[in-house]
C-alpha cells in the first residue's frame, strides 16, 4: 500500500492530519526550493532561456541578470499575468501565452518546474531537443507516483523530512496572511521509471534523480 494511502487511512487519518497541520504552520514552496539547483546548474552559454510554465515569474526573474534574453511562458493568463508583473522592470524578459515552444527557439536553457506532468512526455521532451542549442541544457524539476520500493522510500523520507525543511525555511508559525492565488494543478500519473524509459529514448545520458520533497530532477546537455 502507497505511504500517501497508508497515511490517510491509519488511525482514521490521524497521521495524515498531524503532518497536515505541521506542514502549515511552517509552510515552504517545494518548487521554489529547486529554483537554487536550476541556477547550480546553468549552461555555460548564456544567451537565450525559456521557463515553460512560468507560474508567477520568480525563476524567470532570478534566470534574468544570468541571460540576454529569458522567456516565460505559461497556459493560465492568471499566472502570466503576475510573472509580467514580477518582472516589469527586467527589460530581458519576456512573458508568452500561446503555444509554449512556437518561434522560442534556439535557445541554451530550457527549464520546466512541476510542469512536464501537464504535458505528452515524449512529444515535449522533443520539442526541447529540437528547440535547444547544441551545448545548451534541459534542466526540470517534476513529480510522478510513486511505483517502485525505491519510490515508496523516497516517499517517507520526504514526508518525514517535509516539516523539518519548513521549519528551517520558515521557523515562525505561519499566521492569517492572505495566502499568494493557488497555481494550476494536475496529479501526476507517469511512474519515475517509465519516465527514466522515455528520457533514455529521446534525450540519452540524461540525469533523473529522486530528490527530498515529492520530487525528482532532470538535467540533460544536447551534444556538440
Amino acid at each position: 500500500m502507497a505511504l500517501r494511502t497508508w497515511a490517510r487511512e491509519f488511525a482514521g487519518g490521524a497521521v495524515q492530519t498531524t503532518v497536515a497541520n505541521l506542514n502549515a504552520r511552517h509552510p515552504w514552496s517545494h518548487n521554489d526550493h529547486f529554483h537554487s539547483w536550476v541556477l547550480a546548474n546553468l549552461p555555460t552559454q548564456r544567451r537565450g532561456a525559456l521557463d515553460v510554465g512560468c507560474g508567477r515569474g520568480e525563476l524567470v526573474a532570478a534566470l534574468s541578470p544570468r541571460f540576454t534574453a529569458v522567456h516565460g511562458t505559461d497556459r493560465d493568463g492568471a499566472m502570466r499575468g503576475q510573472a509580467a508583473t514580477r518582472c516589469a522592470g527586467l527589460s530581458n524578459v519576456t512573458i508568452h501565452d500561446g503555444t509554449w515552444i512556437e518561434g522560442r527557439g534556439p535557445v541554451d536553457l530550457v527549464t520546466m518546474v512541476a510542469v512536464l506532468h501537464h504535458l505528452d512526455v515524449a512529444d515535449a521532451l522533443r520539442e526541447v531537443r529540437r528547440t535547444l542549442e547544441p551545448g545548451g541544457r534541459f534542466l526540470a524539476v517534476g513529480l510522478a507516483p510513486p511505483q517502485s520500493a525505491t519510490d515508496h522510500l523516497w516517499d517517507l523520507a520526504s514526508a518525514v523530512t517535509n516539516p523539518m525543511i519548513g521549519y528551517v525555511k520558515h521557523p515562525w508559525p505561519s499566521g492569517d496572511g492572505v495566502p499568494a492565488p493557488p497555481v494550476p494543478v494536475k496529479d501526476p500519473t507517469m511512474p519515475f521509471e517509465d519516465l527514466r524509459a522515455i528520457l533514455t529514448d529521446v534525450m540519452p545520458g540524461a540525469s533523473i534523480r529522486h530528490r527530498l520533497g515529492f520530487r525528482h530532477t532532470i538535467a540533460w546537455t544536447k551534444p556538440s
